[in-house]
């Protein structure tokens, strides 16, 4: 079974829950477990490298974070919670809450620092040693920016995290730029699956949000593993995440989910049409006509396309040859005529 975490290191409950699903899975007696980090950003701003926190409140460093607007700012709090619907103000001092699940006493990020570079470490962990060392650098990650000050967006801070942990050519490869991309699609790919929370945990169609107790996330993982889960082709997936983000008013991040699929696929009617949907919410109008036109030349009878390009050609001021598609959309799909 695998278990994506999807948690921002920088986030004070992605470490709490990370220590309580490892109680979890210390009594756990169902099959065979793979823990999967995938990135989650709470503060996509924090400079490099970091500013110092020090002097700053327990409130003031939730801010810093965005975790908190206004004291009753649900929506703020629930980007890095202990659950969906908690509030600051519902749970005890977060210090607190870490003392009690054994990360020390000297709990405290001491820099406002950008998380990107230590999820690319991440993923290249896990490409080129597995879940186990992704999740062992995923603890020594947190350990330094929480508990021993450090600077977790210096390269000199990742690398010697890596080389303590046993993978020592990582330094290099986060020069090179490795898993940069990679990153960026995974957090498209995150907010196409509607992770909203950090941590949340994903084991096929299900999630859980937030640091929940070691109870509730076994109870969350026996329920889940008595579920089927079929795992599509990687191209269907990716095509469904693209269109999840047009639905999401975002077609700038289709748009790069899309792009391996246009170089492999670029015939395919669907990620033509996909894409084409892309153009047009971003305004791209002279790419979205030119793969209208080509939808509508190969399949006449296609009247979704027809009105699209129907409506990019009135944008584009073309409103005689507009008026054609439109007529014979609404004439295919009367409801096209609204």
């Amino acid at each position: 079974m695998r278990i994506e975490i999807w948690a921002d290191v920088v986030c004070p409950w992605a470490y709490i829950g990370k220590r309580r699903l490892d109680k979890a899975l210390a009594d756990w007696d169902g099959e065979p477990v793979e823990l999967v980090w995938r990135p989650f950003r709470i503060d996509p701003t924090a400079p490099v490298p970091a500013t110092s926190h020090e002097g700053s409140t327990e409130d003031e460093l939730l801010r810093d974070l965005g975790i908190l607007g206004d004291r009753d700012d649900a929506e703020a709090a629930q980007a890095c919670a202990v659950g969906p619907a908690a509030t600051a103000a519902q749970t005890p001092p977060i210090a607190e809450i870490a003392a009690a699940e054994g990360l020390g006493s000297t709990w405290g990020a001491a820099w406002r620092a950008s998380s990107h570079d230590a999820h690319r470490l991440l993923a290249l962990a896990h490409r080129h040693g597995g879940a186990e060392l992704q999740h062992a650098l995923a603890e020594a990650v947190m350990k330094a920016h929480f508990t021993e000050g450090r600077d977790i967006s210096l390269a000199e801070t990742l690398g010697q995290l890596a080389a303590d942990a046993g993978f020592p050519e990582a330094a290099a490869l986060l020069a090179d730029g490795a898993a940069d991309q990679q990153v960026k699609e995974l957090l498209l790919i995150g907010k196409a699956r509607g992770v909203a929370t950090s941590p949340t945990l994903v084991v096929g169609d299900r999630a859980l949000s937030g640091a929940q107790s070691p109870e509730t996330v076994t109870r969350f993982l026996r329920d889940a593993a008595g579920q089927p889960h079929r795992r599509l082709p990687a191209e269907v997936e990716r095509l469904r995440y693209a269109d999840a983000l047009l639905d999401k008013r975002d077609p700038l991040g289709a748009l790069t989910l899309l792009q391996p699929l246009l170089t492999e696929y670029g015939d395919e009617p669907s990620v033509q049409l996909l894409a084409a949907r892309g153009y047009f919410a971003s305004a791209q109008l002279g790419r979205a006509a030119t793969v209208l036109e080509e939808l509508v030349a190969h399949a006449p009878d296609d009247s979704y396309a027809r009105l699209l390009l129907g409506r990019t050609l009135t944008r584009q001021g073309r409103t005689e040859e507009a008026a054609v598609h439109l007529a014979l959309a609404a004439a295919m799909t009367p409801e096209y005529a609204t």
